[in-house]
């Protein structure tokens, strides 16, 4: 297995970040605004993530996905290792996620890594996405806002 960077020219994976967040037009904004990163098997991707720098001192995973039948493999843990040390080695000092209330398996993940939850940003999800998001038969409202201290 290989994680490099998404090139200028290449196309990017839509269908696997669309697993992580459903709104296309969202993806495609910070798609171009941050830095995507792939993991091929085999020249298939089969996960991605992407970082958005914030500030100077603080970068943002806004998308991390994980091909569907390679899911619970080790292949998200990976990809965050890899996240984290592209954050410490860009020199910034604090790594930030968000991910919805009803993301029950997401917010899990997150803490095993080293995540704390830092705040709620209330109705997100109804402000931000035309349609209503469900999972595990919560209907995603919230923004779970955690962080990493790199440093």
């Amino acid at each position: 297995m290989n994680i490099r960077l998404l090139q200028p020219l290449e196309a990017p994976p839509y269908k696997l970040l669309l697993l992580a967040d459903p709104s296309r037009s969202i993806v495609e904004k910070y798609v171009k605004r941050g830095r995507c990163f792939l993991l091929e098997e085999e020249s298939r991707i089969i996960g991605a993530y992407i970082l958005l720098p914030v500030n100077p001192e603080t970068i943002e995973l806004v998308n991390i996905a994980v091909e569907e039948t390679c899911q619970g493999t080790g292949i998200g843990r990976q990809l965050m290792e890899h996240a984290i040390e592209q954050a410490k080695a860009g020199g910034y000092q604090t790594m930030e996620v968000g991910t919805g209330n009803s993301s029950i398996s997401q917010i899990a993940f997150y803490q095993k890594c080293g995540f704390r939850m830092i705040s709620i940003d209330r109705d997100f999800f109804l402000r931000h996405y035309k349609e209503e998001i469900w999972e595990n038969g919560i209907q995603c409202r919230d923004m779970i806002r955690m962080a990493m201290t790199l440093t």
